[in-house]
């Protein structure tokens, strides 16, 4: 099995942590109608089409529960704190009585059948099981068991059921059930969708990535050196693969499997490679974070776009009517005009996004131009301000070119006012640390973490920024269960 070396960052701060990020909101605390709802034990139930029978969804009753955790966290009205903590036990319990035992594991089924409509081979009979949730499950009970609230019993209970699920991801394929497999080249890959014959799978990147949490959430609270070598064989993977998770300058795709476009996951991709890089502090996570970035940023920014004097081309582009990308229209061009100023102005838009087939740009919220696209560039037409922020733990080095080649810094005001600007240039190509990585005044800059110019942004494309994995030395990875013949093991030879 392949593995790099890949070491784990354990004392990330709190908002750093696994699941952090995603609260449940008090007003969904009780869902009491829809797909998804309580039952009278406050159980977190899957109703197909509204219906009145209830199935167990382990991943929905998992970050149901783990997002309840979260709000607990932080949550300072008592009773409140305490309905949080119930509905998130509520989910524990119940996944440890409906789990069930074999090959050594304890395994978490899906009570329904399902039938995935895009990606054909993913067609389940009840009871099925899916990696993502056993190794969510992992997470779900470390996290409670480290609650003070909960008893030294319970506690025991919780890092018991946690151990049971961790050992479904120490088992090959060569038996059923099964959520991990060795692909043919040697990579470890937790399967969200196991497929129905050894090394089969949709090779799901979300779901291995959040699999990929459990096993930090164990190292971190054990400090259990199996998990952490399972998550170094993981996270080979998702290095290994990104450019194949990668769709350039558009969509990331879903799957190895089926390499299907996902625009609902791709911003959850920029989240999970973020985690990927604080969880082990390596530089080429966050250059992954980077390009997802660039291809196809969040769509939520807005605010007002400073407009040179001169010409620009204005579009308008068939979209949503909001201004987001829509299947179908695919973002076709419907007209095209030029506009000159003889100074510069500015105009307020709503949304900044990759047009399909195009660059970044902006849609023009009120005035003359409203409804208009302007395509973004930093020298002519650009969002005012610092957006899309990526923090980078620990900081990246950043290299100034050498020979006097002058790089541009700017301390910028948060509605993009250039407060200071200064120009360096070195001798010799000079190391510096940054700390972000943001859109300031429409293209990307790091900000400089330390030295003379702390609190500088400098563009991107005029550094170099580090990429090589930060790794360790990988040890052996050794498991019991033997293989089938011609169907790859967990055993590494």
């Amino acid at each position: 099995m392949n593995r790099s070396g890949y070491q784990l960052v354990t004392d990330l701060p709190e908002a750093m942590l696994p699941w952090r990020d995603r609260p449940t909101a008090w007003a969904n605390v009780s869902p009491s109608t829809g797909a998804y709802r309580l039952n009278s034990a406050g159980e977190y139930l899957y109703y197909p089409d509204g219906g009145s029978v209830g199935y167990d969804h382990p991943v929905g009753q998992i970050q149901f529960g783990l997002g309840c955790i979260a709000s607990y966290r932080t949550e300072t009205d008592p009773a409140r704190r305490d309905l949080f903590l119930t509905r998130a036990r509520a989910q524990a319990e119940r996944l440890i009585t409906q789990h069930t035992e074999a090959r050594g594991a304890w395994w978490f089924p899906y009570a329904f059948p399902f039938t995935h409509a895009v990606h054909s081979g993913v067609d389940y009979q009840a009871p099925w099981y899916s990696g993502m949730a056993q190794g969510e499950a992992i997470s779900l009970f470390v996290q409670l068991a480290e609650l003070e609230a909960v008893s030294a019993e319970d506690r025991a209970r919780y890092m018991a059921a946690a151990a049971g699920a961790l050992a479904s991801l120490q088992v090959a394929d060569d038996g059923y059930p099964w959520v991990v497999n060795v692909n043919a080249s040697g990579y470890l890959w937790i399967q969200e969708y196991p497929g129905a014959t050894p090394g089969a799978g949709d090779y799901t990147y979300n779901g291995a990535i959040f699999a990929m949490f459990g096993l930090y959430d164990y190292a971190r609270a054990t400090g259990d050196q199996a998990a952490a070598d399972l998550y170094d064989a993981c996270a080979t993977t998702l290095a290994r693969y990104f450019n194949l998770l990668r769709n350039p300058r558009w969509h990331s795709y879903y799957c190895q499997t089926h390499r299907v476009p996902a625009p609902t996951y791709h911003q959850h991709h920029i989240a999970l490679f973020t985690q990927l890089h604080w969880q082990t502090g390596s530089p080429d996570f966050a250059e992954s974070v980077d390009r997802l970035v660039d291809d196809f940023p969040a769509p939520g920014v807005s605010g007002t776009v400073r407009f040179e004097a001169g010409s620009h081309v204005l579009c308008r582009f068939d979209t949503a009517a909001s201004g987001a990308w829509a299947s179908g229209k695919d973002d076709a061009q419907l007209e095209q005009r030029t506009v000159s100023f003889t100074r510069g102005t500015s105009a307020p838009a709503s949304m900044r996004r990759r047009i399909q087939g195009r660059g970044i740009y902006y849609l023009i919220s009120a005035g003359a131009y409203a409804g208009w696209w302007v395509g973004e560039n930093w020298a002519t037409a650009y969002l005012r301000g610092i957006h899309l922020a990526t923090l980078y733990r620990p900081d990246r080095t950043v290299t100034f070119p050498g020979e006097g080649v002058a790089v541009e810094a700017y301390q910028i005001a948060v509605d993009g006012t250039v407060i200071s600007a200064r120009t360096v240039a070195y001798a010799t190509p000079t190391p510096a640390l940054a700390d972000r990585r943001a859109i300031v005044n429409g293209r990307p800059c790091f900000q400089i973490a330390e030295g003379e110019l702390a609190g500088y942004w400098v563009p991107a494309s005029s550094v170099t920024a580090d990429t090589e994995p930060a790794v360790g030395e990988p040890l052996p990875l050794n498991f019991p269960a033997p293989s089938r013949s011609g169907a790859p093991s967990l055993q590494e030879s």
